[in-house]
């Protein structure tokens, strides 16, 4: 871990980020070899290198004092099997245990059936959250991953914010609903753009219920 953590030191040095919008995700300019970008949030980019693939990197690109809030959401935690595991942290990132698998976003995408154990076993690790003291948001399909058919939070960044969200909630209700009596029996192949107006759509829905 020694090895791994200079590595990661020196990744956060070389590696460009930048945050056109709050609202989007971060962009990745630049970042050096063998280091892959596995993918972008709103605050971070995370990082794998093929000599090392059970751990990652993840690197705010923005709002480095949330960094603080998220390792304290870790040590909260502790080891549960709906979440990942952060091993060490720096002055802009963390390493973190790597979850395999394909998000609930993804698996709209490809057609991929999301069985409703998965569901279970994110409302139990959400309860397991809120018993340690934390109040989990921003819970949604892009942050919930299908790791060996169970299902696991990947991005507890907000855990610490005391706001209500609701999104969790909006895509249990959705899933069991919609999804599971029509699109479970049918998977369909939903593409990006449709996937991304459906997101942008609710974005706009709960905005203007706010304002009601």
């Amino acid at each position: 871990m020694k090895k791994y953590t200079q590595l990661a030191e020196e990744l956060t040095q070389e590696v460009k980020i930048i945050s056109r919008n709050p609202g989007d995700p971060v962009e990745v300019l630049f970042a050096p070899e063998p280091w892959e970008l596995l993918g972008c949030g709103n605050y971070a980019a995370v990082f794998v290198r093929p000599d090392f693939p059970d751990q990652v990197v993840k690197i705010y690109g923005r709002n480095h004092e949330d960094l603080l809030e998220e390792i304290s959401v870790y040590r909260q935690l502790g080891e549960h099997p709906g979440y990942s595991r952060c091993y060490g942290y720096g002055e802009r990132h963390l390493i973190l245990k790597r979850i395999e698998g394909i998000t609930l976003y993804d698996c709209l995408h490809k057609g991929v059936k999301i069985s409703e154990n998965v569901i279970r076993d994110v409302d139990e690790a959400l309860c397991y959250a809120r018993n340690r003291g934390l109040f989990p948001r921003d819970v949604h399909g892009k942050n919930v991953m299908i790791s060996n058919g169970r299902g696991i939070i990947v991005d507890v960044s907000d855990f610490c914010k005391k706001e209500e969200c609701y999104k969790w909630r909006d895509l249990r209700k959705a899933y069991f609903k919609i999804y599971q009596p029509f699109f479970y029996r049918f998977p369909l192949r939903v593409p990006y753009p449709v996937l991304n107006g459906v997101r942008i759509g609710y974005r706009w829905y709960k905005r203007w219920k706010m304002k009601k």
